[in-house]
């Protein structure tokens, strides 16, 4: 694809974002637009957003479950980056106002001690790399209109993300069994999904190990104290103002995240 066009659906999703106002899928009114071509208008995001002072922190994987990998048509996830106003810790309160149309997701977050770069990365290697791991809430929010995504929407829409929820790191990595690691999902106090570690892609280390093998293929890696988002434990769920999310993940503990007009 030719970079005027590349350049210019760049300029329409940061314009999507600032004023809230989604856009036509970019699949259908592009039907040649391919995932490589996606991931380009993603790091011309991301180099515009730097120029604006913004830092990366760490980067997310979605599309980790079969279910959603079936229901887009894809066979691998997909990922995009953390930028440090998305980071809000837990118990935050945030405003509804601020979001197109918001869901909330919960994850098992890592947090990294050394730089991990591919290609051949190990699961192994990204728990030897790991300094803790973190509950954690994404909030996704797409500047697709009404969620009618493909691959190459969501791609180039920085994996939908939009804040990332921390709750309390965990350092003693040998006391749980993040495959196993439950996770109980609760809005406004109802339980609304459970899911475990074994969702992302068979374990949550499995799915950071296939990001920073794919970064390679762009000449990227993972940084010693970025934040990784694995991919989330169940689907997510639609949030409006007044909502507040929990979500338990065991002896890792608890992250919430509250919505206001």
């Amino acid at each position: 694809m030719q970079k005027q066009v590349i350049s210019k659906l760049t300029e329409e999703l940061l314009e999507a974002e600032e004023k809230l106002t989604p856009v036509e899928p970019l699949s259908t009114r592009f039907p040649e637009l391919s995932v490589k071509d996606s991931y380009e208008i993603q790091l011309e995001w991301v180099e515009r957003k730097l120029e604006e002072g913004r830092i990366v922190i760490g980067k997310k994987v979605g599309l980790t479950s079969k279910a959603m990998q079936n229901l887009l048509g894809v066979d691998e996830p997909d990922y995009g980056h953390l930028l440090d106003h998305m980071k809000v810790s837990t118990g935050a309160v945030l405003s509804r106002k601020d979001f197109i149309q918001p869901k909330v997701e919960a994850e098992i977050g890592f947090i990294l001690k050394d730089d991990l770069q591919g290609p051949n990365v190990t699961y192994i290697d990204v728990l030897m790399a790991t300094e803790a791991i973190v509950p954690t809430l994404e909030v996704i929010d797409s500047r697709i209109e009404d969620w009618k995504i493909q691959l190459v929407d969501t791609v180039a829409d920085n994996g939908s993300s939009a804040r990332a929820v921390v709750g309390k790191p965990f350092y003693e990595l040998d006391q749980i069994d993040l495959r196993m690691l439950s996770m109980t999902l609760l809005k406004n106090g109802e339980i609304t999904a459970t899911g475990a570690g074994a969702a992302a892609l068979g374990h949550p280390a499995h799915a950071v190990a296939w990001l920073v093998n794919k970064l390679a293929d762009y000449g990227m890696s993972l940084k010693a104290g970025e934040l990784i988002l694995p991919g989330a434990l169940s689907g997510a769920i639609d949030i409006d103002s007044g909502d507040e999310v929990t979500a338990t993940f065991g002896k890792l503990g608890t992250v919430s995240i509250s919505f206001c007009e």
